[in-house]
């Protein structure tokens, strides 16, 4: 599948989840093998032989995408959920969204320094909840490779958010944010 046939998979939901917003549901592509298959080829692409460690991947979509890149590369998956949602200590960090504020959490013991981490999402839009990965990934030492998503919103400050931590970011399929 080209570019153009997997960005006709993705759904776009009107005024969700309010007035003005266009939601690109990326479920809809999740529905079709082959589009699956080829977004996370692409997505691991540019990280074969960059002896990646462990993945971070992102609440909720982002755990799809992330434990088919783990496999694919053959690292570690690290869960970055939302408060209450990991059974041991946890480190936090606070993000803010269109929609209001809430934190992510990792366990502790996931993620160690010297470690090669990449950083995965289903899709960057305004770039909080990747920013706060950023920090719980710089803050135990741990080498920041990149970060991959499948879908990138390029009008948003999402991809600029990151250029200017220094990370470099890797997507499939983008679009306008709306």
């Amino acid at each position: 599948m080209n570019i153009d046939q997997l960005k006709a998979t993705i759904t776009t939901i009107p005024d969700y989840p309010k007035p003005g917003i266009n939601f690109r549901d990326v479920t809809s592509l999740l529905q079709v093998p082959e589009a699956l298959r080829e977004t996370i080829r692409l997505m691991c692409e540019p990280y074969r032989d960059s002896g990646i460690d462990k993945i971070v991947a992102i609440e909720a979509r982002g755990f799809v995408f992330g434990a088919a890149m783990a496999l694919e590369l053959g690292c570690g998956l690290v869960l970055a959920r939302k408060p209450g949602k990991l059974p041991r200590a946890t480190r936090a960090a606070a993000y803010t969204l269109e929609y209001g504020e809430n934190t992510l959490h990792i366990h502790t013991d996931a993620i160690h320094a010297g470690e090669r981490v990449l950083l995965v999402d289903d899709l960057i839009a305004t770039g909080g909840t990747a920013e706060a990965t950023v920090e719980l990934i710089k803050g135990v030492e741990a080498i920041l490779v990149g970060a991959a998503f499948a879908v990138a919103l390029v009008d948003l400050p999402g991809l600029a958010k990151l250029s200017a931590l220094s990370v470099k970011a890797h997507h499939v399929i983008e679009f306008e944010g709306d």
